[in-house]
């Protein structure tokens, strides 16, 4: 799992990726010193299971991925199946790199796990 992200970490604009449980507990993570682990994974965990509870009442599809812009830079929240996947970014990023990145990343994990 740290290979993934290490290798998704190396993707230009990345500032940090990590792995955290639905319950917003750290897995695996790779994350800048500037970044607090369990702080970022209970924000994760809260607003995709907010995000999905407005979706469940608009009978929409699952949630796949939630992207905030900062003022500092980008976060990324995608289901990754055992967990949700963070990634930090720059503030001026490739958004289409980053997704396409992700998306390798959740196919090795879905492999590793």
């Amino acid at each position: 799992m740290y290979d993934v992200l290490d290798g998704l970490n190396k993707t230009t604009g990345v500032t940090g990726s990590m792995v955290v449980g639905n319950d917003g507990i750290v897995i695996a993570a790779n994350l800048d010193e500037s970044f607090e682990g369990e702080a970022i994974g209970a924000l994760a965990a809260s607003i995709t299971t907010n995000i999905q509870k407005s979706l469940d009442r608009l009978e929409s599809t699952p949630l796949k991925q939630v992207t905030i812009e900062a003022e500092e830079g980008k976060l990324f929240f995608t289901d990754a199946g055992l967990g949700i996947l963070v990634v930090t970014t720059e503030k001026q990023v490739n958004i289409g790199l980053i997704r396409l990145e992700i998306k390798n990343a959740i196919s090795k994990l879905k492999i590793a796990g």
